[in-house]
């Protein structure tokens, strides 16, 4: 394979990073919650049940489906084609929820389940190319400039639609709203075409990718994970602490456009210049510690991330002013774009070649996803019980005080199989 064939490969992966954050920072982060909470809800305090609830119940299915579907990527080879149909759904799901308005609650929840589901299935299958593209001594930093290029996806459909978005996300500028879901699809659809042109599946036995021996062999494959992962000590440590620290990180995500509306009153033209600067801060975090994470390995940087976000945690409950949250945003956005990158580094260095895709379906499926439904139910819960969001952002404290204690315990060299 020439030099420029395999760059234009890499760069084509990197661009998929770039096309699927516009979904994440528009559909899960940012527009789409306050439009479906004051628009499609009209304010209710249901709304915020219904939101918690879709988020909740489209990670659960994915957590169940994707470790079966990436048994059967590795059983068939057709990995590619797996990641084309979740992208294809999510695309289509997102621009269908264009058409979303006031009363619509229920279409609005099936479609908004549709598309994350397929946004968040398709990392499965696309995580699973990083051990195929970057060499031992790289896959950080090329890891993290995954990250970087997706957080620049998120800062530029922000800018895109920012015109779109001037009056605010309400009634009275609903149809600019809806229009930037379509351009979120667009942008989606877009950027990601280049991986499927340029990208190639690795050449196996003719399988189909979908079929009773496919889905027999997935489940026995699946049964074979389940009984086996304690076999690999660090492989399941290092699960179970990204567990508990993702599920915090992610429900900081899912509810960090509520949290600076309803608790310190910023408007949407503050909410835009916030999360510009938090993507921006992002692409730096993704960078520079995708090369520390080369120098100085994987646990070491996920250490150093959760120490971050333990100052993030604290400084944003204390924050009585937009300036200081703004601070905060930005130390924020350094830290999730290092603690991702450098856990999907932690994971390729631990996870065995002949069972890349199956475990990265228990990475970024089965505890990924499966933590994205606890935590935004405890946040839910305890906002309600306690009628404060900042003590809920405070219970957030133990499950990153958990996922740094486990994950001290992994040795960042995989181990052999007990």
């Amino acid at each position: 394979m020439s030099i420029v064939t395999q760059k234009f490969k890499v760069f084509s992966w990197l661009l998929f990073d770039f096309a699927n954050t516009s979904f994440s920072v528009m559909m899960v982060t940012f527009v789409f919650p306050l439009f479906f909470k004051n628009v499609i809800c009209k304010g209710e305090p249901s709304g915020d049940a219904l939101w918690g609830l879709s988020i909740s119940l489209s990670m659960l299915l994915v957590a169940l489906i994707s470790p079966v579907l990436g048994a059967a990527a590795d059983y068939s080879g057709k990995r590619k084609r797996f990641l084309f149909v979740f992208t294809i759904t999510s695309v289509v799901a997102t621009a269908l929820l264009s058409f979303s308005g006031p009363g619509m609650a229920v279409v609005a929840v099936l479609l908004f389940i549709l598309a994350n589901m397929g946004f968040e299935g398709g990392l499965v299958f696309y995580d699973a190319y990083l051990k195929e593209l970057a060499s031992a001594k790289s896959v950080g930093r090329l890891s993290g400039y995954g990250f970087a290029m997706g957080y620049l996806g998120a800062l530029s459909i922000l800018l895109l639609v920012k015109p779109l978005l001037s009056k605010g996300i309400v009634f009275s500028n609903m149809p600019n709203v809806q229009m930037s879901f379509l351009v979120a699809a667009l942008f989606f659809a877009l950027f990601a075409a280049p991986l499927f042109l340029v990208l190639r599946d690795e050449k196996k036995e003719e399988r189909p990718a979908i079929s009773f021996a496919a889905l027999s062999n997935s489940i026995r494959e699946v049964k074979y994970t389940v009984q086996h992962i304690m076999s690999y000590p660090d492989l399941a440590r290092f699960l179970l602490a990204y567990f508990f620290y993702n599920d915090a990180i992610l429900t900081v995500i899912a509810f960090s456009s509520i949290y600076a509306q309803n608790s310190l009153g910023f408007t949407t033209g503050e909410l835009i210049g916030f999360f510009m600067l938090v993507q921006t801060t992002a692409i730096a975090g993704s960078v520079i510690f995708g090369v520390v994470t080369d120098k100085i390995g994987p646990k070491k940087t996920i250490v150093i991330t959760l120490l971050i976000w333990f100052v993030v945690v604290i400084a944003a409950i204390f924050a009585d002013s937009k300036e200081l949250f703004f601070y905060t945003g930005m130390l924020a956005g350094l830290s999730m774009g290092s603690s991702q990158a450098a856990s999907r580094s932690m994971m390729t260095r631990l996870t065995p070649k002949e069972h890349v895709a199956e475990f990265f379906g228990f990475y970024d499926g089965t505890f990924g996803k499966a933590s994205a439904v606890v935590g935004p139910l405890v946040f839910g819960f305890v906002s309600a019980q306690a009628g404060s969001q900042k003590v809920a952002l405070a219970s957030l404290l133990l499950f990153f005080t958990i996922g740094l204690l486990l994950m001290t315990r992994v040795r960042s060299v995989a181990s052999a199989p007990l």
